[in-house]
């Protein structure tokens, strides 16, 4: 791998601020080289601070992978500078809200040219161990859909000391906005009112680093190549194909064989303290008795690894995806988990599986949507899936059940607009 063929990465490589300063202007910074790094990855692996910001401060990608799988702010979180992590984190927040707004008309459209209607979705955490089902959350969620707007209506609020507080809360999206006033949260009981925020405070951002360096870094996918369906069965003597009402809907139900969630851990950034203590967060909520009040500590930088002996030579030489070791030598764990799923498939649900996909990508688009779209509309079984139960813990499955439907043409406007009576209160939601 010569350094004519990638000007920029040796540059990077090197640390020739001057040489990536006038190569910058002209060349593809999401370019990869042959282990899939981009001039960005390289510059956080190997502590090039000045190269970094340089990056960053030309829109340099980053939501991207490498050969491994891991992205830059990966990579920034196992070298350990505070400052990487916090100015890698802010770019990628700034390049995701660019790229929604980029979409946002297409998606705004999109959810104009639906029917109106009103929705009910039911969900639900139940375990087999005794008393844990009663301590762990559940709702059913009212949804009203008219024009480019839509209103949720649900009764969970928060969790403290162990139960649940209830109240009356809506969240109202209005697409005719700015994005800025799109989203915002109604306490119906209170009578006040919290936009949410846009953009991500500097306190919110420092918050979010604290939690990054304290945890794994954790890149995971959930492969739909090998999943298949299969009729699930009902009866003792004389087994028959499961059909059954869900609400209102006939139902067919399935088996759902292969799905598998592969995820890669790394470590290396954390101390023998900080790994007990996330072994025992988890074990926690695996048993329904967790705390969620837990103080973040400030994170201080970690010593930085030593610098890699390897020239840039020697890097390009090495087989593809193989790269020697440039930053903190690696503590990675793969693990693979099969989860036994089911869905409830009804012909008799008045809406179709793509316009419910439209809604969705309205309110919570993400990168993998399309393969999430392709996935839905090319190997889901016939009808529209009223019901998924899917394990998240060993001991606690979760239930998503759509109890009722119905197109709507008499919903009125003031039913997503702030009542006037309502007050301003930017603190009543802290975490939103």
């Amino acid at each position: 791998m010569a350094s004519d063929e990638y000007p920029l990465h040796a540059s990077v490589f090197e640390g020739d601020i001057r040489r990536v300063a006038q190569l910058i202007r002209t060349h593809d910074l999401g370019q990869k080289d042959q282990h899939g790094n981009t001039p960005l990855h390289l510059a956080v692996m190997l502590g090039h601070k000045e190269c970094v910001h340089l990056l960053l401060a030309h829109n340099a990608p980053v939501k991207i992978k490498n050969a491994l799988g891991w992205t830059p702010l990966a990579e920034a979180i196992s070298y350990g500078n505070r400052q990487t992590i916090l100015s890698v984190l802010r770019k990628l927040k700034q390049q995701a809200r660019e790229a929604l707004e980029e979409r946002r008309p297409d998606l705004i459209q999109a959810l104009k040219d639906i029917g109106d209607f009103y929705l009910e979705l039911k969900w639900d955490f139940h375990s087999w161990v005794p008393l844990v089902s009663r301590m762990l959350p559940s709702d059913v969620c009212k949804i009203y859909k008219k024009g480019s707007c839509i209103r949720l209506d649900t009764t969970l609020v928060d969790f403290n000391d162990m139960h649940w507080e209830r109240g009356d809360i809506s969240f109202i999206f209005n697409g005719s906005e700015r994005p800025q006033e799109s989203l915002t949260v109604l306490d119906n009981r209170l009578c006040v009112f919290q936009r949410i925020r846009y953009e991500e405070s500097d306190l919110d951002l420092e918050d979010e680093v604290d939690i990054l360096m304290s945890s794994d870094i954790v890149a995971a996918q959930m492969s739909t190549k090998n999943i298949t369906f299969s009729r699930a069965q009902s009866g003792w003597l004389f087994r028959e194909d499961k059909t059954e009402m869900v609400g209102e809907f006939k139902a067919d139900f399935y088996y759902v064989n292969g799905l598998i969630l592969e995820s890669r851990k790394r470590r290396e950034h954390l101390s023998p303290e900080d790994v007990q203590k996330n072994k025992a967060l988890i074990e926690n909520i695996g048993r329904g008795s967790w705390e969620n009040n837990q103080q973040i500590e400030r994170r201080h930088s970690l010593t930085p690894p030593e610098r890699p002996s390897v020239t840039w030579e020697e890097y390009g030489q090495a087989p593809p995806g193989r790269s020697p070791c440039l930053g903190r030598q690696l503590m990675a764990k793969e693990n693979a988990k099969a989860f036994k799923a089911t869905v409830a498939m009804s012909d008799d649900f008045p809406m179709t599986v793509d316009v419910l996909l439209d809604v969705l990508e309205v309110v919570a688009p993400f990168k993998q949507f399309q393969k999430l779209r392709d996935f839905m509309m090319t190997k889901l079984p016939p009808g529209f899936p009223v019901r998924i139960e899917i394990p998240v813990f060993p001991t606690i499955t979760a239930k998503v059940t759509f109890t009722g439907f119905e197109w709507r043409t008499d919903l009125q406007d003031d039913l997503f607009e702030i009542p006037t009576d309502f007050r301003e209160d930017a603190g009543r939601f802290p975490d939103l």
